[in-house]
């Protein structure tokens, strides 16, 4: 069976991030697994909040799932901030993932931003070069 890890935003209404990822996952009878970077309150009308994770702790997630399961594919949504669209580039490259698929997410359906300036950078420098769609 194929293995994909989506690494993204938690998003409590379940119609966007790791939810819907792994929803898609399923469905294609994928393996799924996750990293999250941020979890938010969010339902179909709007944001109420977003709490980043640490940065080293969603590195550890990454870590964790890529030693033991590993990915022949890889999913990136919310990296709301450039320190964790930083340790995201970090990991891609240090296991050297070839099937990135970069989602930026910037703004949610409801029109509140999640991509904070700093990581626009980061993204469009960094993560963008990597990713095969």
């Amino acid at each position: 069976m194929k293995k994909a890890l989506t690494i993204a935003g938690s998003d409590s209404g379940g119609g966007a991030g790791i939810q819907a990822d792994l929803k898609t996952f399923a469905a294609l009878r994928v393996y799924g697994t996750s990293a999250i970077t941020s979890v938010t309150a969010q339902n179909t009308v709007t944001v109420e909040g977003v709490y980043d994770l640490p940065p080293a702790f969603v590195e550890k997630q990454i870590d964790a799932v890529l030693k033991d399961i590993g990915a022949d594919a890889v999913k990136t949504g919310m990296l709301s901030s450039a320190a964790i669209a930083d340790v995201v580039c970090s990991r891609l490259d240090e296991y050297n993932l070839k099937n990135i698929v970069v989602d930026p997410v910037m703004v949610a359906k409801s029109g509140d931003y999640l991509l904070k300036e700093d990581a626009r950078l980061v993204v469009k420098e960094k993560l963008l070069p990597l990713a095969k769609l």
